[in-house]
């Protein structure tokens, strides 16, 4: 980039035309906001061709990088992902628009009326690493909220975003809305991220959707509120009173549907009188996938030749083939472990017991809480949100995946009829 690029100058100016296009977008009716959505879809599939030669050439770099390949699989493009965007932009198009709902309407005793609307947050910060879908999901799910967004992706996908955001700014074109509805960041150095937290006068609320560093540091730096989980150390438990089929099936699952994801389980945790019956059949499905095992005494005692897990593995979210696992002697034991290691992301219980089942969801404290299901379902798309911008483990108006509510606020209305104060 040219040395005398001033890089906070550029931030400004899209600062500006975002806040401008927020004042825009507060007056579409529903329609024009879907439209865009569906114009949006349909030049992804258009460009279908030339989206998977510039994802390739982000694979190309990364693999020259070495970048590992947990890291890759986010990044990558295919049919597959390419029809998932689309449909994705097509399910929020159909999703009711939130803002302008009003709720809890009622008289006074003044005679006036009080209620609540629902509005945008104005303008959202997106700032994101690999995964080039975010870049579709956060413009639709901005545009259906009403927000402008500004989206800025990390370098890895330099070549994928761009090429996403010219079919945004096409579709956005094709609906007759400001091009500055949704504004993707060319510029992928750090400083970029620096101006876009602290620029307070033109966005309401920044969303970090990346690796720990990457929120850890807009977390600490920001200026502006910001919407965040920090990582995913998820877990199931199978129950004493579990249907051992089920507890397979769902921990298999839960660890082997995908590695590199935030609601993939990272720690198995399973009552010590099953343990002997499930575990070697788990241990074999785990072999299989080429899973590393790692356990506390009681596991090796049943699984022999499996890695010690330490102490840091209980906190470690491995993003990989990597899978820690404890014994423990019931619930009680269960729930004492996730409130001290997990992350607050997803926790799940087996157990065919509906008094137990009922405790764990109401006392562990996790974003989502699961009874006989895969932590993989944690997700804004399989939640019907049609989408989600991030994952909230905030104990805020957003929390678990954030769609359209999550990108909305309430104020207050008040209708009257010349009334005064006496």
């Amino acid at each position: 980039m040219d040395a005398k690029f001033d890089i906070k100058q550029y931030m400004t100016q899209l600062g500006q035309q975002a806040r401008a296009a927020s004042r825009e977008l507060v007056k579409l009716d529903t329609n024009k906001k879907n439209e865009a959505l569906l114009n949006i879809a349909s030049a992804i599939l258009e460009q279908r061709s030339a989206l998977l030669a510039e994802n390739e050439k982000d694979l190309a770099a990364g693999r020259d990088k070495g970048l590992d390949d947990a890291l890759l699989d986010r990044l990558a493009l295919n049919d597959e992902r390419i029809e998932a965007m689309a449909e994705g932009l097509r399910q929020i198009a159909a999703l009711a628009d939130p803002v302008g709902e009003i709720t809890d309407l009622k008289y006074m005793p003044s005679g006036i009326q009080v209620g609540k609307m629902r509005v945008p947050l104005g303008v959202i910060g997106i700032i994101y690493e690999s995964r080039p879908n975010v870049t579709i999901d956060a413009a639709a799910l901005c545009l259906k909220s009403g927000n402008a967004a500004i989206l800025r992706g990390g370098s890895e996908a330099a070549y994928s975003n761009q090429a996403l955001a010219k079919c945004i700014s096409s579709g956005l074109k094709a609906a007759g809305l400001p091009a500055a509805v949704v504004q993707v960041v060319e510029p992928t150095d750090r400083e970029a991220v620096g101006e876009l937290i602290t620029m307070s006068d033109y966005v309401d609320v920044i969303v970090p959707r990346g690796g720990k560093g990457l929120i850890e540091r807009v977390s600490a730096d920001a200026s502006v509120p910001v919407i965040k989980h920090l990582h995913g150390v998820c877990h199931v438990y199978i129950d004493g009173k579990a249907d051992l089929d089920k507890a397979v099936n769902v921990a298999f699952n839960a660890k082997t549907q995908r590695y590199g994801t935030c609601n993939t389980m990272e720690t198995l945790l399973v009552d010590k009188t099953v343990a002997p019956l499930v575990l070697p059949r788990l241990a074999e499905l785990y072999n299989k996938e080429g899973v590393e095992l790692r356990g506390c005494d009681e596991t090796q005692a049943i699984l022999s030749g499996i890695t010690a897990a330490t102490d840091e593995d209980w906190d470690t979210e491995y993003l990989a083939p990597i899978l820690s696992i404890r014994i423990v002697a019931g619930i009680g034991c269960a729930i004492e472990h996730i409130h001290k290691h997990s992350s607050g992301h997803t926790e799940s219980i087996i157990t065919e017991d509906l008094t137990k089942a009922r405790g764990f969801l109401t006392e562990v404290d996790s974003s989502s809480v699961m009874v006989n299901a895969s932590t993989r379902f944690a997700d804004g798309f399989e939640y019907g949100l049609g989408a989600e911008i991030g994952i909230s483990t905030d104990k805020i108006h957003a929390r678990g995946p954030v769609g359209l509510h999550g990108l909305t606020s309430q104020k207050y209305i008040v209708i009257g009829d010349g009334h005064i104060r006496s």
